[in-house]
């Protein structure tokens, strides 16, 4: 018997003790937009938590954007005492119930476990991340935003994404008033309209900005800053403005055959299914009865060949042009879509749309191969002659990634932008180039993942505190 911290006893060892997610069979989960992964019950979950090796150096708190306290929390899961759990989460992250069902832990937090780079499965920490939040909602532990004091100053938030929604929070939870302001219907952003049900139910995104309501945050949406309300609009009426958007604008397939309309981009896509979960009526196809092809290799892709496979597509195929281990989505992701039955062609990158009459009916694709690493260590991709072959293909989806649209064109031609179209910010901070407007999330990173953006929302927020307390003591002098 192996005694683990706190005299916890361990039968048969943290080693040989089951370690994956449980999850839904392929060929039911399929069927709807369910998450797939299965709640741990109390006694699996304390397991899972209990296998935590308390390393004197926590590479799994090193590898998080956020830096959570992980090897606190698990101990104190592992001893069942999940409302100190919650507390110690939720000091560092605004959003644990959400990060811990959608980040790439296989490369973040469990990658650098400590079990994991030893050879074992390292602990799943994203399951009881998900699972101590999930219970503090249902037992009431998530406290309400109260402020001691109001501060009599207010913040705009432009986006309602995780960026957004993050330091709506921490800037309420220190007496601002705030007000997000977003052009879609809903709030949430990428969290709500971009990320499938089956990985993020949308109620759990719903309940963050229901507390957000609740604390006094207000919300304006179907609102696009620099069409219904100006730049200089929000500064007149708020003492500071955080610009936290995400980034949209589509990279598109550029090969012959391919018009406008040949292929669908992938938010899209995603967002009409999104709103058909939420209730809405949509009209835009869906994959029913169609061979599908999505192009690209990240986590977008993976949501939209899983996404297709639960509308009823026929067949789905992912051409991707690098091989399996260069691809940039998790390979948890792609393990799921491969379970489920989407036939994934490595080292194939699409070279033309074939169509019969005006629709497209398949992909031509080529053969890549992978050259010897360079000086960098970088190994580029080299077509392989004479190794074109098609794809049958009734729907063309581009995951390509993502580009930030030109924000100055759109809010101040002032606002000063970074040679790749992002919002240019203070070195080690977020001011931007106009006085009290400052900038976190994708529209300063470019994509990236949704933990870096509820950090930067977080800092950004602490930042803008400080300024504003800055002023408030200029005034006073």
């Amino acid at each position: 018997m192996q005694m683990q911290k706190g005299g916890r006893s361990n039968p048969g060892g943290f080693l040989i003790e089951a370690r994956r997610l449980d999850k839904s069979p392929a060929p039911s989960r399929v069927l709807s937009f369910e998450e797939i992964t299965l709640k741990p019950t109390p006694e699996s979950g304390q397991k899972q938590a209990s296998r935590c090796t308390d390393c004197g150096v926590p590479f799994c708190q090193n590898a998080c954007p956020l830096q959570n306290n992980i090897p606190d929390w698990l101990a104190l899961s592992a001893d069942g005492d999940l409302r100190e759990a919650w507390k110690t989460a939720s000091l560092t992250s605004t959003m644990p119930e959400i990060c811990g069902r959608i980040c790439p832990q296989d490369r973040l937090c469990e990658g650098a476990c400590t079990l994991q780079q030893s050879g074992w499965d390292g602990v799943t920490i994203g399951s009881v991340e998900a699972w101590i939040a999930d219970k503090a909602f249902e037992n009431g532990w998530v406290e309400p935003i109260r402020p001691l004091a109001e501060r009599g100053q207010s913040v705009a938030i432009v986006g309602a994404g995780p960026a957004g929604l993050a330091a709506a929070d921490r800037l309420r939870s220190e007496g601002y008033s705030v007000t997000l302001y977003d052009r879609h219907d809903r709030a949430g952003g990428l969290l709500m309209y971009g990320i499938p049900g089956f990985k993020l139910e949308k109620h759990i995104v719903q309940r963050r900005i229901d507390r957000l309501v609740e604390g006094g945050v207000q919300f304006v949406l179907n609102t696009s800053v620099g069409t219904d309300i100006s730049m200089d609009a929000l500064r007149t009426k708020h003492d500071a403005v955080l610009l936290a958007m995400g980034v949209y604008q589509a990279r598109r397939l550029s090969i012959p055959g391919c018009g406008p309309d040949d292929a669908l981009p992938a938010l899209d896509y995603l967002i009409a299914q999104n709103k058909r979960d939420l209730g809405d009526e949509v009209q835009a196809d869906t994959a029913k009865g169609k061979n599908v092809v999505v192009v690209g290799g990240g986590d977008t892709a993976m949501d939209c060949v899983r996404t297709a496979i639960r509308q009823g597509a026929t067949r789905v195929t992912c051409l991707y042009r690098r091989d399996r281990a260069n691809m940039p989505g998790s390979a948890r992701e792609v393990q799921n879509a491969e379970e489920e039955g989407v036939i994934f062609e490595w080292l194939a990158a699409p070279k033309a749309l074939m169509s019969k009459g005006e629709t497209v009916n398949a992909v031509r694709a080529q053969r890549m191969a992978l050259s010897d690493a360079g000086a960098g260590g970088r190994r580029e991709i080299v077509p392989v002659a004479d190794s074109d072959f098609d794809v049958a293909a009734d729907l063309v989806i581009e995951a390509l990634g993502f580009e930030p649209e030109n924000f100055a064109e759109q809010m101040d031609a002032s606002l000063e932008m970074s040679r790749w179209n992002t919002v240019q910010v203070a070195r080690g901070g977020f001011k931007t180039s106009l006085e009290g407007v400052f900038a976190a999330g994708d529209a300063v990173r470019g994509a990236s993942l949704v933990v870096w953006a509820v950090r930067d929302g977080q800092d950004a927020a602490a930042e803008i505190d400080r300024y504003l307390r800055a002023r408030t003591e200029e005034a006073a002098a």
